[in-house]
């Protein structure tokens, strides 16, 4: 249960040095013991518990303890399932308690901005909704337990190359819009005990220094109430970064950090009050902690197991499913003759490296999987995940996939990524699966066309092979239960539901960050601006491999006529009645996007704004609501300096995936008035639409409308003039007016319009 009794810690009685030593670690992994206040552990996640035994190796990667390894979230996101990802949540602070866990590192909600970033398997999604909705979901589920959460990386860390001194150059709407959004959804919603600053900079500020981010935005504007601990190394200069709003530094580092606070305290470069803030907010973490309802062991690692299962089968997403011989290849019958391929069949590729690697309880592989329900499957291996492999043993283990899979019914295919080519750390060089493998694909299609593919990947891969395979299944990373799962959906147990929180593009050459990154120089232009993702795709109009939101099913879904309304909240009430029009129960994610015709500023084709999802029997109808949250429909007015509501009559797309739109419904939303002063520069057209200035200003040209109607006279015909004077600042019509408007009367304009109203 969450501890909501924690008082604040009195450290009056502390000295400098004392408050100084509780800012940064003392170890690896735990805090200091200050006075009272006790040492507490923080240490990975975000997927699963990696707590190094007492003597391991100081990083825990090793020797840690053995934990439940839950499908990161490149899997775990494609659910769209906010009570299963929850759930996940809860597990992963029983298991932190039991081991005395103060703070779990996770959940990571970074936008994937690019493919290649060699940690989007940590990633949830491409959309800050989806980011922010499941973000917020692992949060609560993780601080039912007592255990804080660690949101991170804050913020704009899209990337491995030179992360840890490369600056994120952002404009400002996409910083708000896309990189900050889901940041936001997660504090204000559930509230994480920490949140953790990332390695880079920031518009060429470190994020560990950046006040802007850590405390007018983060604690200013959302009202996050808990300590800002750094990414493990994150600290540049310990005493701005106490300044801008970071707490803990971690990790310890021999008191050399406490030792530069007391001195800028000593010398009024710091102000002891600064310091005792974040003291504070350490010693709050601490007593909390101590606090706390404890889970007891031991950990029911079956039951934990079983829920990994769950949400590896709910993760998986069926990309494809094409008839072969008038039935759809998948699922498979137990009594087909069946010839499994691949290597990862046999060792499954289950999660990334990196700070995030688990050490299961278990480990189920598909292949095992696969012979418990039809036990005279074939298995060869197909090809070699080792960076080295010998070309005549390639060779000969493409030709002994090719013979199993000609003497079978159905060849299912296990393809993907080598752990090596990404990873935590450095990026990947392309989106291309090996070529070895690519080469087995084809020759087992050719040998057998009732073939299925099976992908572990934990990035986007480009999928050459898509238009000659009847049957793709996307299994990304699933975790320590993940074979067992596999084959729960190739047989049917579980009828697939997942849906992509990322675009599968044609190649990488289409993606929207291709000639922005990684950057050069320490910098990373993200040029893109807010089309990330479907976004870019939808505006540019490029083919895709697969779009957001993609995911079939065994079962098919109908979509009656959407209703939308505006709630008395100000939200917008979606409904539309979902219909399983199959012969399987089944799950289907119903997903709304908004988009407004006419818009004054620059918009994607049309955002996710909100899903729900819904289960059916075979023949059942259920209507599905999907709110849309009026502060969702903003976008960040940068000359205002603040979110705005447009006004007009929004479009809501209702569908199963972005390009799979089935019903559209128009909603008529009142706007944010926004009244910007007016300045010398401000435009004609930006003067003329001020509810004061506009009808001084209508006058004046009223005035001069001989003038005006002799300069229209010698343009070309359909010329507009006002079209031509829209964007001429106010402050140099006098010289356009012929002296009929003065300097003066420009002046006595502008008090007008901008002196307070009501």
């Amino acid at each position: 249960m969450t501890d909501t009794t924690t008082t604040t810690p009195d450290l009056s009685g502390l000295t400098v040095e004392q408050k100084a030593a509780l800012t940064s670690g003392e170890s690896f992994w735990r805090t200091k013991a200050v006075g009272d206040v006790p040492s507490v552990m923080l240490t990975d996640g975000p997927h699963g518990l990696r707590k190094q035994r007492e003597g391991g190796d100081h990083l825990g990667i090793g020797d840690s303890v053995p934990a439940t390894c839950f499908p990161p979230a490149v899997a775990l996101g494609s659910s769209w399932d906010v009570e299963l990802v929850e759930r996940v949540g809860t597990a992963l602070g029983v298991e932190s308690s039991i081991e005395d866990v103060a703070v779990i590192l996770g959940p990571g909600i970074n936008i994937k901005r690019s493919p290649l970033c060699g940690r989007n398997f940590e990633y949830l999604s491409e959309d800050p909704i989806v980011s922010g909705v499941l973000g917020a979901a692992l949060v609560r589920g993780i601080q039912s337990q007592g255990v804080g959460a660690s949101l991170k990386h804050f913020a704009a860390n899209n990337q491995e190359d030179d992360r840890m001194r490369s600056s994120s150059d952002v404009d400002p709407r996409p910083l708000r819009e896309i990189y900050l959004r889901g940041f936001q959804r997660v504090v204000e919603d559930a509230q994480p005990k920490t949140v953790m600053c990332s390695y880079n900079r920031i518009n060429g500020v470190y994020a560990s220094e950046n006040r802007w981010l850590l405390t007018d935005v983060l604690r200013g504007e959302w009202g996050f109430e808990g300590l800002v601990v750094s990414d493990w190394g994150a600290v540049n200069d310990r005493v701005a970064a106490l300044h801008a709003g970071l707490d803990l530094e971690m990790p310890g580092n021999g008191g050399q950090s406490d030792r530069s606070l007391v001195a800028a305290v000593a010398d009024g470069s710091l102000d002891e009050d600064e310091l005792d803030v974040s003291a504070v907010r350490v010693a709050r973490l601490a007593a909390g902690w101590a606090q706390a309802h404890r889970v007891e062991g031991p950990l029911d690692v079956e039951a934990h197991h079983a829920l990994a299962r769950e949400a590896a089968s709910r993760s998986i997403v069926l990309l494809k499913n094409d008839e072969v011989d008038g039935a759809p290849l998948l699922p498979l019958r137990d009594d087909h003759s069946l010839a499994v391929i691949g290597a990862f069949a046999e060792k499954p590729r289950y999660q990334g490296a990196g700070s995030s690697m688990i050490h299961p309880t278990r480990l189920d592989d598909a292949l095992t999987a696969i012979r418990a329900i039809a036990p005279q499957a074939a298995y060869a291996p197909g090809f070699s995940v080792a960076a080295d492999a010998d070309p005549a043993e390639t060779e000969r283990l493409r030709l002994e996939a090719v013979a199993a899979a000609a003497a079978a019914e159905v060849a299912v295919v296990f393809a993907g990524l080598p752990a090596r080519l990404e990873s935590e750390g450095y990026d990947r060089d392309d989106i291309e699966l090996p070529t070895d493998q690519l080469a087995l694909v084809e020759a087992v299609v050719a040998a057998n066309p009732r073939t299925v593919v099976v992908l572990s990947n934990g990035g986007v891969v480009r999928l050459p092979f898509a238009g000659a395979v009847p049957a793709i299944v996307e299994g990304w990373l699933l975790g320590q239960a993940g074979g067992t799962a596999t084959a729960d959906v190739l047989f049917g147990a579980v009828n697939p539901s997942g849906k992509l929180t990322e675009t599968v593009p044609l190649r990488i050459e289409d993606t929207p960050a291709f000639l922005n990154f990684p950057g050069e120089e320490g910098h990373v232009r993200y040029g893109e601006g807010i089309f990330v993702g479907y976004r870019w795709y939808d505006a540019r109009q490029l083919e895709v491999a697969y779009p957001f939101g993609h995911g079939l099913s065994y079962t098919s879904f109908g979509y009656g006529d959407a209703t939308a309304a505006v709630t008395a909240e100000g939200d917008i009430r979606v409904g539309v009645t979902v219909t399983n029009t199959g012969d399987r129960a089944g799950r289907e994610v119903v997903q709304a996007y908004t988009s407004l015709p006419g818009s004054g500023v620059q918009r994607a084709p049309r955002e996710l704004k909100g899903f729900a999802s819904v289960e059916l029997a075979p023949g059942e109808s259920r209507e599905v609501t999907v709110t849309i949250r009026r502060e969702d429909l903003a976008y960040w007015h940068v000359r205002a300096g603040r979110w705005v509501v447009e006004g007009g009559d929004y479009v809501v797309e209702v569908g199963a995936s972005s390009r799979d739109v089935r019903a559209t419904a128009i909603v008529s939303i009142a706007g944010d008035e926004v009244l910007l002063p007016l300045t010398r520069e401000s435009s004609l057209g930006e003067v003329l639409a001020h509810p004061v200035a506009g009808r001084l200003v209508q006058q004046a040209l009223a005035g001069m409308s001989e003038m005006m109607e002799g300069a229209a006279s010698i343009m070309p015909e359909g010329v507009s003039m006002e079209r031509m004077m829209a964007s001429f600042p106010i402050g140099r019509i006098g010289m356009m007016a012929g002296g009929q408007v003065t300097d003066e009367m420009i002046d006595g304009l502008l008090a007008a319009a901008n002196a307070p109203r009501g």
